[in-house]
């Protein structure tokens, strides 16, 4: 039992679209990433995604609408909801979502990641 301070994480990594796990709990995954520009189109078909805005703000792209998350705000995208990330600036993200979640989810692309770093 450590704890995480999360500030000493996002220091350690400055790339975007690449999650690295900082902790784990009841078969979850704790990530930390950073977004700036344009994701994929992508949907998890058995798993919901918790966002949760640490710093900047980021805007999730539904396909009939647009939800704006600021910091401290969090938005839950229920698992075979089709969703899209984008963010104008960097902005510093926690993810809560099940061990072994795809982060491009029924989509394989350059965003793609197998197997993800733990800080």
């Amino acid at each position: 039992m450590e704890k995480i301070n999360i500030n000493d994480k996002l220091s350690l990594f400055s790339d975007h679209w690449n999650p690295r796990i900082v902790g784990e709990l009841n078969g979850q995954h704790v990530k930390l990433v950073k977004f700036k520009g344009e994701f994929t189109w992508h949907k998890h078909d058995d798993e919901d995604e918790l966002f949760y805005v640490i710093a900047g703000k980021f805007k999730m792209e539904f396909r009939d609408r647009t939800v704006e998350v600021l910091p401290n705000e969090f938005l839950i995208v229920p698992k075979g909801v089709e969703h899209k990330p984008v963010a104008e600036n960097e902005v510093s993200v926690m993810l809560f979502e099940p061990a072994g979640t795809l982060n491009t989810g029924d989509t394989r692309n350059e965003f793609t990641k197998d197997n993800l770093s733990k800080l």
